[in-house]
């Protein structure tokens, strides 16, 4: 697999960071032809997207396709997993942000070169309970502990900290005879 050039790196960085995966802004300086030019071999490569941008909802626009109508761009799963997003975690993040519209305007950040990129690497106990909870039988915070090795405040702290308010995953929680509380990703909440 073709590595990511630092620029590539940083632009899909950002965009895992923001809502719907957005591209855009593209790092500051990276203007013109050069810009052209990297975005191209990215959508050759399959890391980047070019979408119908929804202006109701303030989205930037890549290119003005004509009737009040743009494009944006959008980072891929393959543009994740490129830097290190694991497969499973970024077709969960993309299946939920399909799934769930946002109905308030995005606000993009006005300072992007502050802008933190989600730290989901392969094979780390955060992609481990991703993976956990989207099994069909979910999972409970024993199972979870045991998995990790991790405490159960620290798995529940996980849960509604980092899967929940900062990655924006809809997680259920059940009550099932003979197991107790499954946490499940539910898809269409």
């Amino acid at each position: 697999m073709t590595t990511p050039s630092d620029t590539q790196s940083l632009i899909l960085s950002r965009a895992a960071t923001r809502p719907g995966n957005l591209a855009l802004p593209l790092p500051e300086g990276l203007v013109g032809a050069a810009a052209k030019m990297v975005v191209g071999k990215m959508i050759a490569r399959g890391w980047l997207e070019e979408v119908e941008a929804n202006l109701r909802r303030s989205e930037p626009m890549w290119r003005e396709t004509g009737d009040g109508h743009g494009t944006t761009l959008i980072a891929t799963e393959a543009g994740l997993e490129a830097i290190g997003i694991e497969p499973v975690v970024a077709s969960a993040v993309a299946s939920v942000r399909r799934a769930k519209p946002r109905l308030e305007p995005v606000q993009m950040p006005d300072d992007t070169d502050t802008a933190k990129p989600v730290a989901i690497r392969a094979g780390t106990k955060q992609a481990q309970i991703i993976a956990m909870l989207q099994r069909p039988e979910g999972a409970t915070v024993a199972e979870m502990v045991e998995a990790t090795g991790w405490l159960a405040h620290t798995v529940r702290g996980c849960i509604s900290g980092a899967l929940k308010k900062k990655l924006g995953l809809p997680i259920a929680a059940e009550k099932v005879e003979g197991r107790g509380m499954v946490y499940r990703l539910s898809e269409g909440s």
